[in-house]
């Protein structure tokens, strides 16, 4: 008896522990930066720039402004929970060559920009953002696309609930991050734990804009179901396209992806809205 006690004990301790380090070190688990840059537009041979854009609260963001010759629109791409946006510079590429220009955001705390990443940060980094694209380079905001993936969702949807965009394309989305971690670890009470919500299925309903949601039903990160269930409250007119691969080979579906995108930039930027 005082041996099954004693375990009972040991097991009950164990998992206070765990459920501790789970709450004390949810910011790595959430944000993986890096301070490395491993390439440049210029590498892919693409013309651009590097642009400062300050923040509300205080921080600098270092980002790349890639511009289209004869442009149709302007997509702001904000990217997943790792690395930084040296390694998007394919997807700058993929836009460029559909005739978008590209902003590629880097958040706080990531590559060169100052600051550490939070929920509230990434927020404030997209309104920056934002503003830099309508004011200082007088973009219609019709003719500016919108682009999350991942993580880079909820900044994303949470821009788009705030403005008036040409469309919002979100590749793998999540309904919040806490559903996310839900899943990812049911024997944790991640609800309770919880210091991050990134709830884009409570903003979503507010897109007053063409919605384009890519995921694939082989995402072991960002379940396909959370996707699913955020297209189901978002409003007309709106697409959902299947793509196959892990999360992080979504795009190896390279007709279906580009498919899709292409379709999607045709229908609601036919010519320049800038």
């Amino acid at each position: 008896m005082r041996t099954v006690l004693y375990f009972l004990l040991v097991l009950a301790g164990a998992y206070v522990a765990i459920t501790a380090m789970a709450y004390a070190f949810q910011q790595q688990l959430v944000f993986f930066p890096s301070s490395t840059m491993a390439t440049d537009p210029g590498a892919a041979g693409l013309a651009y720039e590097e642009v400062s854009i300050d923040t509300e609260d205080g921080e600098t963001l270092h980002n790349w402004w890639i511009p289209a010759e004869e442009a149709v629109g302007t997509v702001v791409f904000f990217h997943g929970n790792a690395g930084n946006i040296s390694g998007r510079v394919g997807t700058a590429n993929f836009f460029h060559e559909h005739d978008m220009n590209v902003l590629l955001v880097s958040y706080r705390g990531y590559g060169q920009s100052t600051g550490s990443p939070s929920e509230e940060g990434l927020y404030y980094d997209a309104e920056a953002a934002w503003r830099y694209l309508t004011e200082e380079r007088d973009l219609a905001p019709a003719s500016v696309l919108i682009a999350g993936r991942s993580l880079g969702s909820a900044p994303a949807t949470y821009l788009a609930s705030r403005t008036a965009p040409g469309g919002l394309l979100l590749e793998s989305p999540f309904t919040s991050l806490t559903d996310v971690g839900a899943r990812a670890y049911p024997i944790l009470p991640v609800r309770w734990l919880s210091r991050f919500e990134f709830d884009n299925e409570a903003r979503i309903g507010q897109v007053d804009a063409p919605v384009l949601m890519i995921h694939s039903p082989d995402d072991e990160v960002v379940p396909y179901d959370l996707g699913r269930t955020l297209f189901a409250a978002v409003s007309e007119p709106k697409t959902f396209v299947d793509i196959r691969g892990g999360h992080n080979a979504m795009r190896t579906d390279q007709a279906a992806y580009r498919q899709a995108v292409q379709a999607f930039i045709d229908e609601h930027w036919p010519t320049s809205n800038e």
